[in-house]
């Protein structure tokens, strides 16, 4: 800093013991925590090597740590007041001395750190800062005298004494955090032409504090932290939040990886601040050191431990981005899902270390392709509208084959009576899909083991109950007296009170569970902007749906009754084959069933995916269908001959 400036800034917090407005502003621990940091850089300029420097800034240096005593004074009472005293009067001690610049740092920091965690103050935003908006801020706010690239030389910068701060000027931006700068922001400098900026809302006062955090971390060292960060998840427990990202600074980074590697990740960490989250949209940071503790531990024979942890990996890290991923890159997501149940059934079935270790090196090449594709900046206009629409084909066309298959048949009945207990079903699920939208977006998170349970179970539910539905369709397409039976016993059946619970159960059920799948992939969707391309897609899969719907109940409207039982209990066999299988696959990614994998190819539509658990369950679907149409065939038989 220049000498004229901290002249200036210290005079000030001098004044600040001897007036009372100033001693009340040293009572908020947020100001005597800046003064600290600010000591913590700037003592290094008053003593060097036992000897005083510059005995101006030395008297300074005492004086500061004096204002910082006081302080504490003021403070309300804390159990914690005692060592926080403590530790300013040993700070005292040792810069008067003359201690080494490290030795003052290091308890002018902790010192500081002790004073935040007894006197909490926000250190970090709820969500990452807006670094679009810290941009704004900065050419709006700042550029006239720090300059377009903050080396100080804006047009204003020649009017002001003392001149305005050098953002890019690398000695000072490693000893200073965010948090730092982010405190300069909200307080200003008195003494200087840096005012406060008080006025702006808190996170855009994190935003410009970040912004300003770039400029002596160029775009070349961005690009080398980039690769630093994915390919060595060690350096994510350094860096485990934005708390940690927000508060550390370049220097105290250093201390633990080196000062290129800390220059390097401080450039593109402050860059992308929602890679340090445990898992965004363009990081697989959870994913990541899970899995390598995973294999970690696995090495040590504990395969229970391990298996948790590949199951966290899964569902806790790479979970919430797949909705992102799969509309952006499905194969990719697709191949990463198959590798992950891979890595788990290396570990249930007790496989030797070194093959679990090469899976895991596999899945972590797999996820630096999946970070490249979801760092990209906002996904383009098209690519919204086609996955948006895809999304909800591919999702709402097995409900609308079910809940049409169940309307056709009440129509064929002659009984619409009981058509509303459907359209209520229907109706209902799409209204709790709302409710799950809210609450997925704005209130708390949908946990990756919360969604695949709903998956598993309501899919399976669903296949039980169409197993049965799809054998009992089948005999009525093999007796010859359908008639009469849809006149006497078919009305006596549906006239029961359960009948109408029955109906809207399924139809809620089977709705509902491809809602819920649809909401969260449009949640990610829509955080990554383009709504009205979103929302055309949308509306584009609903037309067609509509479409499909209409054009299956007309052409029902026209099939012989024998024929439309025929159809539909090929429908339903098909579809109960196809929700077992995903069933089992859900409830495995959650962790409820075991995962044998075979070498098999997987088909998503079919609900084929290549484990033991799940081929077996189609399987078993498959023989009681099989089964239960012989017996059909064998009793129309019997029928015919009566």
């Amino acid at each position: 800093m220049h000498p004229f400036l901290r002249a200036l800034y210290l005079s000030m917090l001098l004044l600040a013991g001897l007036f009372s407005m100033q001693a009340r502003a040293a009572a908020d621990p947020r100001t005597l925590w800046r003064l600290l940091d600010y000591l913590s850089v700037d003592y290094a300029g008053a003593v060097e090597n036992g000897q005083v420097k510059r005995a101006s800034e030395f008297a300074e240096m005492n004086e500061f740590a004096g204002t910082v005593r006081k302080g504490l004074d003021e403070l309300p009472a804390n159990p914690a007041l005692g060592n926080l005293k403590l530790g300013a009067e040993q700070l005292q001690a040792a810069i008067a001395a003359k201690q080494s610049p490290e030795v003052v740092a290091r308890q002018a920091r902790t010192l500081a750190a002790d004073l935040l965690r007894a006197y909490p103050v926000p250190l970090a935003p709820k969500t990452p800062p807006d670094l679009a908006r810290g941009a704004k801020l900065y050419t709006e706010n700042c550029a006239a005298c720090h300059g377009a690239s903050g080396h100080g030389d804006g047009p204003l910068a020649a009017r002001l004494d003392p001149p305005p701060m050098a953002f890019a000027k690398i000695d000072r931006a490693r000893e200073r955090s965010t948090f730092a700068l982010y405190q300069v922001i909200g307080q200003g400098l008195e003494g200087t032409s840096m005012a406060s900026f008080a006025s702006l809302p808190d996170d855009d006062r994190w935003a410009l504090a970040l912004y300003v955090g770039q400029f002596a971390f160029p775009d070349a060292q961005a690009e080398q932290g980039r690769a630093l960060w994915q390919n060595d998840p060690s350096l994510h427990s350094l860096l485990p939040n934005l708390e940690a990202l927000l508060t550390r600074t370049p220097a105290s980074l250093a201390a633990d990886v080196g000062e290129d590697k800390a220059r390097a990740l401080t450039a593109y960490l402050r860059r992308h601040p929602e890679a340090v989250l445990p898992s965004s949209g363009g990081s697989l940071t959870l994913t990541r050191t899970r899995l390598a503790e995973s294999v970690k531990v696995y090495a040590t024979g504990d395969t229970q431990k391990a298996a948790q942890l590949a199951l966290s990996a899964y569902l806790d890290g790479f979970e919430p981005v797949e909705p992102v991923l799969g509309a952006r890159d499905e194969a990719l997501m697709r191949r990463i899902e198959s590798a992950m149940g891979e890595l788990r059934s290396r570990i249930g079935s007790k496989a030797p270390a070194a093959q679990v270790e090469a899976q895991a090196s596999e899945l972590q090449g797999l996820f630096a392709q999946a970070e490249s594709v979801l760092d990209n900046n906002e996904a383009s206009e098209a690519s919204a509208f086609a996955g948006a629409a895809t999304i909800l084909l591919r999702e709402g066309l097995e409900a609308l084959l079910i809940v049409v298959a169940i309307i056709a048949f009440l129509r064929k009945a002659e009984r619409g009576d009981l058509l509303r207990y459907v359209h209520i079903g229907w109706i209902g699920a799409l209204l709790a899909g709302a409710v799950t939208w809210a609450v997925a977006t704005y209130l708390v998170g949908v946990s990756g083991a919360s969604r695949e349970l709903t998956e598993g179970f309501g899919s399976l539910f669903a296949a039980v109950v169409l197993i049965f539905v799809g054998i009992w369709m089948h005999g009525k397409s093999q007796a010859g007296a359908w008639q009469r039976y849809i006149r006497d016993k078919l009305n006596v059946a549906l006239s029961r009170s359960g009948s109408g619970g029955f109906l809207f159960t399924l139809a809620f059920v089977v709705v509902y569970r491809e809602v819920f799948e649809t909401i969260l992939f449009y949640a990610a969707l829509w955080n990554q902007g383009n709504g009205h391309a979103i929302l055309g897609g949308a509306g584009l899969a609903v037309a067609v749906l509509a479409a499909l719907a209409w054009l299956m109940l007309a052409y029902t409207r026209k099939l012989p009754v024998a024929q439309f039982f025929s159809f539909s209990s090929a429908l339903m066999a098909v579809l109960t084959v196809v929700l077992a299988g995903k069933g089992i696959a859900a409830l495995q990614e959650a962790g409820v069933i075991g995962t044998h994998t075979l070498a098999l190819p997987k088909f998503i539509w079919l609900g084929l995916y290549p484990t033991l658990q799940g081929i077996g369950a189609q399987a078993v679907a498959l023989l009681v269908l099989i089964a239960g149409f012989a017996w059909n065939r064998k009793a129309a038989r019997r029928a015919s001959f009566a």
